[in-house]
């Protein structure tokens, strides 16, 4: 569906009752279920070492477990996002936390952002460079409730006032990320969006069993990044977005492109207003996204459970488990379910 369907199909949902939508999507309920992202690329076998790809895995599989075993003891989507992240974002595998790829000037700049689907709270930082867990502080900012997003040193000053760990910049840089930093530089017709230098963000949603969602996404940004570019991951309604009336989605990919579709909140709008389940809705925004030239992928979870993916690219580092049963991790886009 293009976008010029996709709006007037909006604009006939906003007049129509919500009763005329619910013969469109009629899934199973699941008790409880999660999703999560390691970031969306230009994959290949060929270039994955077997046991680079066992690494992948067993990181994804142990955040996923994690989560999983929150929900299954009756715990919150909140709770369950927040411990997958955080693992992510110790694994230097991953573009979050210890393992963000470097700005320009070879930094430090994490961004991370959360949302509560039953209040519609959230939470959001950017550039920060100091607290170990970006996702903590985004949830700290949720809770005090004054604001929704704070960037930079006052970002950093509302760190101060918490109990959250705190590093110094140099904890988080890895031998890897230094090394792609220079690649970059050596590479005077590099964009921000080749995917050599384009690495990770991490994002987790979720349903829990009180039927409640929540999303969150953590990110070191883009190899190179100049003058305190934010892309969408901190962005709610860009990257991250949770309203238990439609879906919990993350984002990973080309920012700019995510922000310009408004991808995160789209895709709820979509779900909401026309019956469309999960992957129909992140498909068609995944296919805006393309079509604006960007590239990348979603994970979305509905209110009945559902846990889906989409990405226009050859590999997302995702899995997902729900209650039913269900628990798989992929890399390649031929790998796993839908």
């Amino acid at each position: 569906m293009n976008r010029f369907f996709r709006s007037a199909l909006l604009a006939l949902a906003l007049c129509a009752p919500a009763s005329a939508h619910a013969h469109n999507h009629d899934p199973v309920d699941t008790d409880w279920a999660i999703a999560l992202h390691g970031g969306a690329g230009t994959l290949s076998r060929e270039a994955m070492t077997p046991e680079r790809e066992a690494e992948y895995t067993a990181s994804l599989q142990a955040a996923l477990d994690a989560g999983a075993a929150i929900l299954a003891e009756g715990g919150t989507a909140e709770d369950a996002i927040v411990a997958v992240i955080t693992i992510l974002e110790d694994d230097p595998l991953f573009n979050a936390g210890r393992g963000a790829v470097l700005t320009w000037d070879g930094g430090i700049s994490h961004d991370a952002s959360i949302m509560l689907g039953d209040s519609r709270a959230a939470g959001a930082t950017a550039g920060t460079s100091t607290v170990r867990h970006p996702i903590l502080l985004a949830q700290e900012v949720m809770r005090d409730g004054r604001h929704v997003f704070l960037s930079g040193a006052g970002a950093e000053e509302f760190a101060d006032r918490t109990e959250l760990e705190r590093m110094e910049p140099e904890w988080f840089i890895t031998q890897p990320r230094v090394e792609a930093l220079e690649r970059y530089r050596a590479n005077s017709t590099a964009s921000l969006a080749d995917d050599e230098h384009r690495y990770g963000t991490v994002g987790a949603v979720a349903r829990d069993r009180h039927g409640n969602l929540a999303a969150g996404t953590s990110t070191g940004g883009m190899t190179g990044k100049r003058w305190d570019r934010i892309g969408d991951a901190p962005i709610i309604g860009a990257g991250t977005y949770a309203d238990n009336r439609a879906c919990a989605v993350s984002a990973t990919g080309t920012g700019e492109y995510f922000i310009r579709a408004n991808v995160a909140s789209s895709i709820c709008n979509l779900m909401r207003l026309t019956g469309m389940g999960p992957r129909e809705a992140a498909d068609n925004l995944m296919a805006e996204v393309a079509e604006l030239g960007g590239s990348g992928g979603v994970i979305v979870v509905s209110p009945q459970g559902e846990a889906a993916f989409s990405f226009n690219t050859s590999g997302m580092y995702r899995g997902r488990a729900n209650s039913e049963g269900l628990n798989e991790v992929a890399i390649f886009a031929e790998e796993g379910g839908e």
